[in-house]
């Protein structure tokens, strides 16, 4: 099984082998295997350079609920040199399989290698030079683009959360789409974050206004091309991006987003029971 210290992130540039990405995608297909829970894996194949690249799909399904199934999608490695958010999944795919009722009632959709040639380089871009998480629903031809924004699309997510990590950071922080969403799942998360890292308590980061490590909502979702919803939807799902800072230890990064990402089920299916409109 893959450990998270079998794959340390890289300096920018130095490439990592395709060996390296099947590791940690072999972690996920081992769990499949025997998992009660873990259902497929999918992988859009397409080529870059005259090489075969591909960006895996898991599904992990929780016990069933006496309520509509919530749909999550959760990316990770959209820039290809902020591997934590992967190491984060496959310790978040553990604790599921070891408490499946933390996510009763739930179908996740995981995305650990959003930009494969990105992470095998080292780089924050694909190795065509495409900044994916300023691409979408720009019209790009960026195959990885193009095929997220459709799993966007088609799987109508409750939820969609993104997980980063932060080279300038010193501390762990995040955006929510609204202000309920601020208060009510991402306030909650970083509470629970903070046993293993700080916040980030500036009040601008990445140059727009925050506090207590939550970027004003309104002004970062205007940025252009950022993994979103499907624009224009009547009521679309709750957008959650968190952010690690890159210079702490990578297993306090790890702990730190798996236990976010367990506070988020745990808050979203209370404010659904209570019959909130998110």
């Amino acid at each position: 099984m893959t450990s998270v210290k079998s794959i340390q992130p890289k300096r920018a540039g130095q490439r990592r082998s395709r060996r390296e990405s099947e590791r940690l995608l072999n972690y996920f297909d081992s769990v499949a295997t025997s998992s009660r829970h873990m259902l497929s894996r999918a992988v859009k194949k397409f080529e870059v350079v005259g090489e075969e690249c591909g960006i895996p799909r898991f599904l992990w399904a929780g016990p069933a609920a006496g309520h509509e199934t919530f749909r999550l999608g959760i990316f990770a490695t959209l820039n290809g040199d902020e591997p934590e958010g992967a190491f984060a999944l496959t310790r978040f795919v553990s604790a599921l399989e070891q408490t499946p009722e933390l996510a009763r009632g739930y179908a996740l959709s995981l995305y650990p290698l959003c930009n494969p040639t990105g992470f095998e380089d080292g780089t924050r871009l694909s190795r065509v030079g495409h900044a994916l998480n300023r691409l979408f629903w720009t019209e790009s031809e960026a195959p990885e683009v193009r095929f997220l924004e459709s799993e966007i699309w088609m799987q109508a997510f409750h939820g969609i959360i993104n997980l980063r990590s932060d080279a300038e950071s010193d501390g762990m922080y995040g955006f929510a789409s609204g202000a309920v969403h601020s208060e009510t799942l991402l306030e909650p998360a970083l509470r629970a974050a903070q046993a293993y890292l700080p916040l980030n308590r500036a009040r601008q980061i990445e140059g727009i206004p925050a506090r207590r490590g939550m970027v004003y909502a309104g002004i970062y979702n205007a940025r252009e091309g950022a993994l979103r919803a499907v624009p224009g939807l009547n009521q679309p799902p709750f957008e959650i991006m968190l952010a690690t800072p890159r210079k702490a230890p990578v297993h306090l990064q790890v702990e730190a987003m798996t236990v976010a990402l367990a506070s988020m089920l745990g808050e979203f299916r209370t404010l659904q029971a209570v019959g909130l409109n998110l």
